[in-house]
């Protein structure tokens, strides 16, 4: 079993940044592959990016790429998501969410088995 909490939402105007934490707990999370997602108002769950559970592999949303970066620290038991040159259009609620069996197909809601219950993040223009 895992827990996870994030944090570190907030309100910021358009180019700037903010860091996202997913904290994590059970002893599971080393091993899980980690992922973030947003829920823009109305609309589905969209994938963001991703970590391997070594951290040696990330992947990312082609509307991210350059601008997010996901990153582990195991002995934190803690995800994070670095995120620059904000736009009005990164605004959503941000979720991490857990994988323990590293499934290939990782942008899917379905390749995860633990979410946290999201933070708010407002990019205004």
């Amino acid at each position: 079993q895992v827990q996870l909490v994030e944090s570190g939402g907030g309100l910021v105007q358009a180019g700037g940044s903010l860091r996202l934490s997913c904290a994590a707990s059970g002893r599971a999370f080393s091993r899980c592959a980690m992922g973030w997602f947003r829920r823009a108002p109305g609309k589905e769950h969209e994938f963001v990016a991703r970590i391997s559970w070594t951290g040696s592999s990330t992947y990312y949303a082609d509307s991210v790429k350059g601008r997010f970066t996901i990153s582990r620290d195991n002995a934190k038991n803690t995800v994070y998501l670095q995120m620059n040159s904000l736009k009005p259009e990164d605004t959503a609620v941000y979720y991490c969410a857990a994988d323990r069996g590293s499934r290939v197909n990782y942008r899917l809601e379905g390749s995860y088995d633990y979410w946290g219950q999201g933070t708010q993040v407002t990019v205004s223009s």
